[in-house]
């Protein structure tokens, strides 16, 4: 009798052991579903959120080629080139605009660069040459950077195979043939170093079409590069001046360079923009999402989107350029 009374505890024990396991694992099952769930939801609001910022960010381009006029020039000056610092979101969202305990953190910052206000990859081939004036450009940005000559090298003798394999429709993939960037991250397709890339990352650009570098938004890097003759001391001036008043046209810079103003050419360099990199991120508690924009400003008409990727997490109050 003893024996079986034992027997019948141990086996009793072993139930509710059994049964306190499998509660356990529902619980918990059901637990990581209603996270999944709630960290999907998030996701998918914060999705909408950038996509209504995006579209406000379009908005004020659109309104400020309007207020132009088509005569004006583009430059740091204007609204769009102000950042957003991380703004508090949650009140406006709330349904009775009054944030309470449990609604969720909703923060949104950002930036719009303009995407002309550096060198662009494009312009390194011309008609399906190679545009010596430009590869001058690029080759005194690198040296002003202290980045490897090689790796230009490499870039301008990969390039011409790249846009021609890209221009064939019909062409078959090659191995020998490398695909052609259509961001500046994409580099590396080229034979530079992700070091290299990130040097360049605020200096260069792809563009789906040649353009001029817009003189009123470009860095200092940019402006000795471009400008022939032009020295870092001499690009740093010519920021100041225009600090002091932006450039209404290539004429007014032209009296500011004075003998060199003759080198400026009209297809390489101007006071306008129509692509521009819209920077954007929103958090939600701890989900954050931040994404990168490529728009085109088609005058006062429309803005196109070209492109929208999700990128790797940057500091809120990023600079302007």
């Amino acid at each position: 009798m003893k024996r079986q009374k034992g027997a019948a505890l141990l086996v009793a024990m072993l139930v509710v052991a059994l049964v306190a396991t499998l509660a356990s694992a529902a619980l918990w099952q059901q637990w990581r579903q209603v996270e999944i769930e709630s960290a999907e939801r998030d996701r998918s609001q914060t999705a909408w959120m950038m996509t209504g910022a995006l579209d406000w960010s379009r908005l004020i381009l659109l309104e400020d080629a309007k207020s132009q006029q088509g005569g004006q020039a583009d430059h740091l000056g204007e609204p769009w080139a102000l950042p957003v610092q991380e703004s508090k979101l949650s009140t406006f969202l709330s349904q009775d605009q009054k944030w309470q305990d449990g609604d969720a953190e909703v923060f949104l910052s950002g930036y719009i660069t303009d995407a002309q206000s550096r060198l662009n990859l494009r312009n390194l081939i011309v008609n399906g040459t190679l545009s010596l004036p430009e590869l001058v450009a690029w080759r005194r940005l690198f040296e002003q950077l202290g980045l490897p000559l090689g790796e230009l090298g490499s870039m301008v003798r990969l390039l011409p195979l790249a846009q021609t394999s890209a221009n064939e429709a019909d062409a078959r993939p090659s191995s020998t043939a490398p695909l052609m960037p259509q961001r500046t991250a994409q580099l590396v397709w080229l034979g530079m170093s992700h070091q290299t890339v990130a040097a360049l990352e605020n200096f260069v650009t792809v563009l789906p079409e040649t353009t001029t570098v817009n003189l009123n938004t470009a860095p200092a890097e940019v402006l000795m590069a471009c400008l022939p003759g032009l020295d870092m001391a001499g690009a740093r001036q010519l920021l100041a001046q225009r600090q002091r008043a932006h450039w209404t046209s290539l004429e007014d810079l032209r009296q500011a360079l004075g003998p060199d103003g003759k080198l400026l050419d009209n297809k390489r360099h101007g006071v306008q923009s129509s692509f521009f990199e819209i920077n954007g991120r929103m958090r939600i508690d701890q989900v954050v999402q931040q994404e990168r924009a490529l728009v085109k400003r088609e005058g006062s008409n429309a803005v196109r989107m070209l492109w929208r990727v999700r990128t790797p997490l940057w500091v809120p109050n990023a600079p302007l350029q």
